[in-house]
């Protein structure tokens, strides 16, 4: 009898984890983070098909490009705005599609004349751990709450991840531009003060050659 409990503790363990391992697996996989850039008058847009019920996360930002802003739509399949935003930095949005199609998320560069942005975005659809509920359909015990609790943590860590990606890789842009214009002002500035310091001692020189002939 005890060996039947070990064995039935160990075979659960195992399944724990094999669970486990596959929904890190699947998490990676629903997580898709792009980086694009659109061009002045220009806008692209990127297509996710869902099913009723899911939820999608959009966290966007803009890493580079003029003011380092962007207009950001969600649109439904029946061409019905979902979000709209105008010249955002970054963000986070999150939405529950209300009926099966394929949904639009569209970056808007239409504000600049001649500047391109490059935005860094993640599509994340969470609630996609269906496989958990076929392999253990029909069986609502501990183990199976314990699962469907562990998918949502994981699902949330990585959208947390990808956001905070996101944010190291624009922060990072942003230092690299601001670093090479300190350089190449420091060298103007260099350049000046040899231009200036050259000029104020011929001007001196020259001041005294005329006082002497005079």
């Amino acid at each position: 009898v005890l060996f039947n409990v070990v064995l039935e503790k160990m075979v659960n363990s195992c399944a724990v984890a094999l669970v486990v391992v596959c929904i890190v697996a699947f998490a990676a996989d629903l997580a898709h983070g792009l980086a694009v850039e659109v061009d002045a008058h220009s806008d692209e847009c990127f297509f996710e098909r869902l099913s009723t019920g899911k939820k999608v996360g959009l966290m966007f930002q803009v890493a580079e490009g003029g003011f380092l802003d962007i207009d950001v739509k969600i649109i439904d399949p029946n061409q019905k705005i979902i979000y709209s935003g105008e010249r955002e930095s970054d963000g986070k949005y999150t939405f529950a599609a209300h009926m099966d199609g394929e949904y639009s998320f569209c970056f808007s560069n239409e504000m600049s004349t001649m500047t391109s942005k490059l935005v860094v975005f993640s599509i994340n659809v969470a609630g996609s751990e269906g496989f958990v509920q076929d392999e253990l359909e029909g069986s609502h015990d501990k183990l199976h709450d314990m699962v469907e609790e562990l998918a949502e943590s994981v699902m949330a860590v990585k959208r947390e991840q990808d956001y905070m990606t996101i944010r190291e890789r624009t922060h990072r842009m942003i230092n690299d531009s601001t670093n090479s214009r300190v350089v190449w002002w420091s060298f103007f500035e260099t350049v000046v003060l040899i231009v200036m310091t050259l000029g104020q001692v011929y001007y001196i020189h020259r001041f005294f050659e005329v006082k002497q002939m005079v």
